[in-house]
Parts: structure tokens; sequence; C-alpha cells
């Protein structure tokens, strides 16, 4: 049975979008039968995996709309071993079409469980801000990653968050666990970024993976070509941290 990890955190701009495709084609280049799905609205792990959502008929919204099933949504990508549960724009509504639904936390962990078996890893990139759909996404999995940018404002928002996992924990799902706090955008030459990465290893001991996401262009590049970092270039420095951590994810579960 698959593991499902969501890769969340309400801000925008910690890489959450850019962790989930290079984490998921890492996984893939492990030989790792891995599906991607796009939960946010702005469908950008969509276009990054090389597909136009304006051209999408089928995407997470039908799933959690119980208009399409999981399976006659996903597509290949040109990475092989991964696949894609694309989005659209049409799941900004969701939300709202949601409302009076009974067990409406629950839609997408429905759709998922149907396919569940045909994966060993299924990544969720969840949208940034902590509505019905990422509570969805966080209901469906097995565990969180929190990217955390190695900037000024990095601890803002966490302890929301953290709040928010501990509530679905408590009422929704309460076998999920943090996978990690996952420091992204780390730039070795300005002092700051060791002080977040002190900071943040301080606050929440045990809970930060050893491999940290440094900043580089190659991984900026990668998804105006539709591919992910390691399709790319995969001699860069984005392409090896995120293998690293793809390594130390399996690592870890293994030894569970």
């Amino acid at each position: 049975m698959g593991k499902i990890i969501s890769i969340a955190n309400q801000k925008g701009g910690v890489g959450k979008t850019t962790t989930a495709i290079n984490l998921a084609a890492s996984f893939a280049a492990l030989e790792l039968r891995t599906l991607l799905v796009d939960a946010d609205p702005q469908a950008n792990s969509t276009s990054g995996l090389g597909y136009d959502p304006r051209t999408i008929k089928k995407s997470i919204y039908e799933c959690m709309m119980n208009e399409a099933t999981a399976k006659e949504t996903i597509v290949n990508t040109s990475v092989d071993y991964l696949d894609l549960l694309p989005s659209h724009m049409d799941l900004v509504g969701a939300e709202l079409e949601m409302i009076n639904i009974a067990s409406r936390e629950e839609r997408m962990k429905v759709a998922l469980n149907s396919i569940r078996d045909n994966y060993d890893y299924i990544l969720i990139d969840c949208s940034p801000s902590l509505g019905l759909i990422t509570v969805n996404s966080l209901t469906a999995s097995d565990s969180v990653i929190i990217p955390v940018q190695c900037e000024y404002f990095a601890l803002e928002g966490l302890g929301k968050l953290l709040n928010t996992i501990k509530i679905i924990q408590q009422r929704l799902n309460t076998t999920m666990e943090i996978e990690g706090i996952l420091l992204t955008m780390y730039d070795l030459r300005i002092r700051l970024s060791n002080q977040v990465v002190d900071e943040v290893k301080t606050h929440f001991p045990n809970m930060v993976f050893e491999t940290i996401i440094p900043r580089n262009v190659k991984l900026s590049e990668a998804p105006s070509f539709g591919l992910p970092v390691i399709a790319h270039d995969a001699e860069s420095k984005g392409s090896i941290s995120y293998l690293n951590l793809a390594r130390e994810i399996v690592e870890k579960n293994r030894k569970k």
C-alpha cells in the first residue's frame, strides 16, 4: 500500500510545488512507483510536469465531486515511474460546493484509496491556504512534509499550521504524522540562512530533515521546460539535494 504524504504550508513561496515535483521525480528515479496529486487551484505542479491546465478535462476536482474516478483521471508524465493527478482552476469553487456535503473533509481520501495500492508513494501538493482542500489533503495523508524557507519570516505562520495539523490529528486523521520540516532556499553565503537553520532546529528538534534544499538556478528554470530538475539537469545541486531527500525519506520509512 502506497504511503500518502502531503506537502503543506499556508505560506506562499516556500518551495512547496518545487518540492512536490522534484521529490516525486526523485522517488521515480529510485524506481518507486509515484503519483503526484496537484491539489492547488493554481495547478503549478500540473504545468511543471508539462501539461497545460487549461486543456485538462478531468482533474482532482472531478474526483472530489464524484464526477470521475482517480484511475480515469491520472495521466502519465515524461518521467518513468511518475504519474500525475492534475489540477484545474475549477478547484477554486470546490470549497464552496462542498460546504453542505456530508463527510466533506474525506472526499480526497476516498478518491485516493481506490488507487493507493498501485503506488509506493503518493505526494499531494497542497494549496497555500488552510482551507477545505488542504484539510482534505491532510485527512487523506499518512504524513506531512512542511517546507520552510531559510529567510527572515521563516517561522511566521508555522505555529498556525502545526495547530491545524494537531486539530486534524485529533478529529479527522488520528494516525497522521509529521514526516519532517524541510529547509528550502538555503544560501550558504548569507548569514541569515544559517541563523534560520539553527533557529528551526532549536525550536523543532528531531523534526528537521538532514537534507537542506539550496537556492539553485536549475531548480528555478526547470518548470518553464515542463520538467522536474532531475530531467532538466541531473548534475545540478538542486537535483542532487532532492534525490538525497528521497533517499532520506525511504531510509527513514524502512526503519519503521
